[in-house]
């Protein structure tokens, strides 16, 4: 995986999944009930080391991925998260100047000190029984983090964040400055205790307008790949900015980060047009045809794997892992990427 992160067209292609560590696995389910609530398993260092590690013990996968959230970055600066069954993420809604005032960059890092240890406990795990396997850290990019602290829950078109960034863009800014920072730092923490790459989602990035998406996606995410590069100039940082369209060249161009996560909805062929023939892609299979398998999910990885070959690429999903994907059909897809 840092070979083709590096800009190596490495065949067969490496090889992970988002959300790869989750609810499909009955393992991971097991771990979850001994957990109590969801934070808990984030902050808990041994059973979030358990679960991050479980897909690569099923099926061998060329890139772990820290279990954590998005979210542990504003619950670190001191914003009340909870999780409650059923409705995902709830947060007190960050929308006023004192608001934006009370949270404290300063000590995300430190406050995320037992996500470090879960990041050396897998490290270490690796480097004694997977040594080939890349470990990644991550983080929410500021726009998505931003909708989610804004609008207080998730949402279908966070309005509310929107709203504040097209009518008090001052303010807007403030909250986005102090993610910059935040994320900086954690992400570097990250790094320092044993991951070997870093990856920033912007789920969201995609409900934007292109001169908002500049402002909002471009401009935070540049900021914190060339303050990472200055302390840390070796890590890839991957971008994946869901729904970004035609300003994925864009975002390739002035971000800085050596691959572009790729979602479902993207022509592939278009996209490796579409940034520097050695920046690494990274996608784009349908989550929908893990879950269907057989002959679907067949053709649609068959269609993929022709259309990377011959340039530096890592096979992965579009977004998550559905929590009804049978995992059979995951190990049905390793086998069918291995071959090439």
């Amino acid at each position: 995986m840092l070979r083709a992160l590096a800009g190596d067209a490495v065949w067969p292609p490496p090889m992970w999944l988002m959300r790869q560590a989750g609810r499909y696995l009955p393992e991971y389910r097991e771990v979850r009930a001994q957990a109590g609530d969801f934070i808990a398993l984030c902050t808990n260092p041994e059973l979030a080391a358990e679960v991050t590690l479980q897909p690569i013990r099923r099926y061998g996968m060329d890139g772990a991925i820290l279990f954590s959230d998005i979210l542990m970055v504003p619950w670190a600066m001191g914003q009340p998260l909870r999780f409650a069954e059923g409705e995902g993420p709830q947060l007190e809604p960050v929308r006023t100047a004192a608001a934006i005032d009370a949270l404290d960059p300063t000590v995300c890092a430190g406050n995320a000190a037992p996500i470090m240890q879960t990041v050396r406990l897998v490290r270490g795990a690796l480097d004694a029984h997977a040594q080939k396997t890349t470990l990644i850290g991550f983080a929410g990019s500021p726009w998505t983090v931003a909708c989610y602290m804004v609008e207080g829950h998730g949402s279908r078109d966070f309005a509310a964040a929107r709203g504040m960034a097209y009518g008090d863009p001052q303010l807007f800014a403030r909250l986005i400055r102090t993610l910059v920072e935040a994320t900086t730092d954690y992400l570097l923490a990250q790094a320092a205790a044993g991951a070997e790459a870093l990856m920033l989602f912007d789920s969201w990035a995609g409900t934007l307008s292109p001169s908002q998406f500049r402002r909002w996606v471009i401009e935070p995410t540049g900021q914190i790949v060339r303050a990472i590069r200055k302390v840390n100039p070796a890590v890839p940082i991957i971008g994946f900015p869901r729904l970004a369209g035609p300003m994925l060249s864009e975002y390739a161009q002035r971000t800085g980060v050596q691959c572009l996560g790729v979602d479902t909805t993207m022509d592939l062929r278009w996209a490796a047009s579409a940034v520097a023939p050695n920046q690494a892609l990274q996608g784009n299979l349908d989550p929908l045809a893990l879950v269907a398998g057989g002959m679907a999910l067949e053709a649609e990885a068959r269609s993929i794997l022709g259309t990377m070959r011959g340039r530096p690429y890592i096979f992965n999903l579009g977004h998550g892992i559905e929590k009804v994907t049978p995992p059979d059909h995951v190990a049905a897809l390793v086998r069918l990427v291995r071959t090439g």
